[in-house]
């Protein structure tokens, strides 16, 4: 087992940055635009004026999704090159968000109970230290308020995974194996969308399998209760759009949500 540290997921995502944040604003994302972000939106209650903190914010595209919709933001991420991206977007189109360099699962500094809402999209898989990020969102939370994030689907999305195909190609089944091998590790890969041909390095995303236990449990310890479980489908209008998403419809689940409450007393 190699160790990934917090220092070491800053690097990789210092390599990343500006590969990721050209494509994710050219449109490359698919799964992000097509699928994870809207899911994310319709498990969201209302935020308008409330405060929020997103963590793992990187380049800013859906912290500024949640400035629009009236809530009062901050941004946190442990890459320096992504803050600048997002900064950078802020002085063209300010929305009044904070952005701040930092781990999500350290101290940030921040009062405590001075946010409504603790928000994560697809982040929380990519560090080390799920129970810290777990004890940092309570502790800024106000009593009553509420955690949402979206993670890969641990139960399917596994150090093992691989899809069973018949003989023309066309995936009918998933085969899901090691689900409880915690080992970390880094994975290459761009966004499937880009031609084929163009000269593009790999992104290098370190990974933290857990088992649906290690998150849930890490909510519980925190002193969280849970109050919902999301695992979406792809909509139908997304799998006409990119028809590779029939596979999460039909056959494994990718995105998990989990909602949480800060108990009020």
């Amino acid at each position: 087992m190699i160790d990934i540290s917090d220092s070491d997921v800053a690097k990789r995502w210092n390599g990343n940055a500006d590969q990721w944040t050209r494509d994710v604003r050219d449109g490359f994302d698919v799964y992000r635009d097509q699928f994870t972000f809207p899911a994310f939106l319709d498990a969201l209650p209302p935020i308008n004026g409330l405060d929020v903190i997103d963590f793992g914010c990187g380049e800013g595209t859906n912290t500024r999704a949640f400035a629009r919709l009236g809530a009062s933001v901050t941004g946190i991420d442990l890459s320096t090159r992504m803050i600048e991206h997002a900064r950078q977007t802020k002085e063209a189109d300010p929305l009044g968000i904070h952005y701040q360099v930092g781990s999500y699962s350290d101290h940030s500094g921040l009062p405590d109970a001075s946010f409504d809402a603790v928000l994560s999209t697809m982040a929380l898989m990519d560090g080390p230290d799920l129970s810290g990020a777990m004890r940092e969102a309570f502790r800024l939370l106000r009593p009553g308020g509420f955690l949402l994030f979206s993670v890969l689907h641990p139960c399917f999305i596994t150090p093992g995974l691989g899809w069973e195909k018949d003989a023309v190609g066309r995936a009918t089944g998933l085969r899901v194996a090691r689900y409880f091998d915690r080992s970390s590790f880094t994975e290459h890969w761009r966004f499937g969308d880009r031609p084929k041909d163009e000269d593009v390095i790999p992104f290098a995303v370190p990974r933290f399998p857990r088992t649906m236990g290690d998150y849930l449990n890490a909510v519980v310890s925190a002193g969280f209760v849970l109050t919902a479980i999301g695992e979406p489908q792809p909509s139908l209008a997304a799998c006409e759009a990119v028809p590779r998403f029939a596979r999460w419809r039909d056959l494994g689940a990718f995105l998990l949500l989990v909602t949480a409450k800060r108990p009020s007393a």
